[in-house]
């Protein structure tokens, strides 16, 4: 089982081959670890599983140097091969104990929720943390109907593991989010398409902080 304290994690950034380029995914991984990104998860949605477990390999040498987890995005596989601490699935996807087992039983595993009903199954279901969204309207799940901000306080209440609030999420709202009982934050595009991916991370994590001390 993962040693990660996931309860330690406030900035999850998603490094989405949909917005980086397959020769620009290690540069911006360094980036995202130079800004202070707790977690990064590799999403390569239109990859071969032999590509995804490639790339998975190379991005782990440097967010493992950095002590920084690495999540895989839908393939547990990946974690034969590689050492990655983390596994994340959506709701269509294995049961959590399926992938727990493909992934050898060493990785935590997360899971994409959106609704309270989910939210409460992944947690009995083993989650190790979920992913609450979207809060707001997305090109990253843009078949996906908003939840809104006054859903955080409700799953915080309605949940145990820790969360991770998702979906729209840029520093020009997040100070919002997070007034609204937000703990945790996953950036995607915000991020990845700013001019200056590590001091985005970085003005990301001061919020946070701020948050804490409050």
């Amino acid at each position: 089982m993962s040693s990660v304290d996931l309860s330690r994690c406030r900035l999850y950034g998603i490094l989405d081959l949909g917005y980086v380029g397959r020769a620009d995914a290690a540069r911006v991984a360094r980036e995202m670890i130079a800004g202070g990104v707790d977690i990064i998860q590799l999403r390569a949605k239109r990859f071969e599983l032999s590509e995804i477990t490639k790339l998975a390999a190379e991005i782990h040498t440097i967010t493992s140097d950095a002590s920084v987890p690495l999540v895989i995005n839908d393939h547990p596989e990946v974690a034969r091969d590689v050492p990655v601490e983390g596994i994340h699935v959506g709701q269509d996807d294995r049961p959590i104990a399926d992938v727990r087992g493909m992934a050898g039983g060493k990785c935590f595993v997360g899971k994409s929720t959106h609704s309270l009903e989910q939210a409460a199954g992944a947690e009995r279901e083993g989650a190790d943390y979920i992913g609450w969204g979207p809060l707001f309207a997305t090109p990253t799940k843009p078949d996906y109907v908003p939840i809104g901000l006054d859903t955080i306080q409700k799953i915080h209440a309605a949940v145990s593991v820790p969360i991770f609030c998702i979906g729209g999420i840029k520093l020009g709202n997040l100070s919002e989010v997070l007034a609204a009982g937000a703990q945790r934050v996953v950036i995607v595009s915000g991020l990845l398409q700013a001019p200056d991916i590590a001091q985005y991370a970085r003005s990301a994590k001061e919020l946070l902080a701020l948050q804490t001390q409050t």
